[in-house]
């Protein structure tokens, strides 16, 4: 109870909010730092997965690389990801390793569930869409994407959100983030600062889910809003 009462007074202090080191600026830099590597990720995992898909080619060389992700602990990348940066990049300690590990992290889930969406959308719809004459290209980007966009969507919410919870482990590279306050705490012996750093992240990870959810209402066709969760989960099972 003690340690809540003093999470509480931590939160409400207004000092913990302002300057260089407080909730604003770090709430910042946690963005950066979750939104460099999960757009990277998006960048070369959907577009990869949904090729793959369509050509029914790739699948195998494509999980071989993305798994990393997932075989490899977070912290062994994030090590490799500081001793990269030291000893080879010359960045010194700085947000990068965080940002090397967290797009490892999301390559998976993202290009896994692109190529199975792309690959199982309704059969039906892309032979008629072939029979009407349109073009691979076409048929790639007016029937197959539009049906796998429940999929794809679905999986960049849970990976963001993903990302978002793993950020914290920047700290321990002398990175920024929200995840200061929990490193900070423990090594205080300040469980206030340590556990307001914990729902801190986790309010954070509620927002960036929030977020995804309203984009994903933009994005997908609305007769397929419906489709969205089961079909993600059902997607990953199939591929995995």
């Amino acid at each position: 109870m003690d340690a809540v009462v003093d999470m509480l007074r931590w939160l409400l202090e207004p000092g913990t909010w302002t300057g260089p080191r407080g909730v604003l600026a770090r709430s910042v830099e946690h963005l950066w730092i979750s939104l460099v590597p999960l757009v990277a990720a998006m960048a070369v995992a959907i577009p990869a997965g949904v090729l793959s898909g369509h050509y029914r080619r790739g699948q195998a060389v494509g999980a071989l690389v993305t798994n990393v992700g997932r075989a490899v602990p977070s912290l062994a990348l994030l090590v490799f990801g500081l001793l990269l940066s030291v000893r080879v990049l010359g960045l010194g300690f700085s947000f990068w390793p965080i940002v090397f590990a967290l797009f490892f992290l999301a390559l998976q889930p993202l290009f896994t569930n692109s190529y199975t969406a792309v690959r199982e959308a309704e059969p039906a719809l892309v032979e008629a869409a072939r029979g009407q004459g349109l073009s691979e290209r076409e048929v790639l980007l007016e029937v197959e994407l539009p049906v796998a966009s429940p999929v794809i969507m679905t999986a960049v919410r849970i990976t963001a959100v993903q990302v978002v919870a793993t950020a914290p482990l920047g700290a321990l590279a002398a990175g920024g983030g929200l995840g200061r306050f929990i490193i900070d705490g423990f090594g205080q012996n300040d469980d206030g600062q340590m556990l307001g750093g914990v729902v801190l992240v986790a309010v954070f990870a509620l927002l960036v889910e929030w977020s995804v959810t309203r984009l994903e209402r933009r994005v997908i066709p609305r007769p397929l809003q419906g489709r969205t969760d089961a079909s993600a989960v059902a997607a990953a099972g199939r591929a995995a």
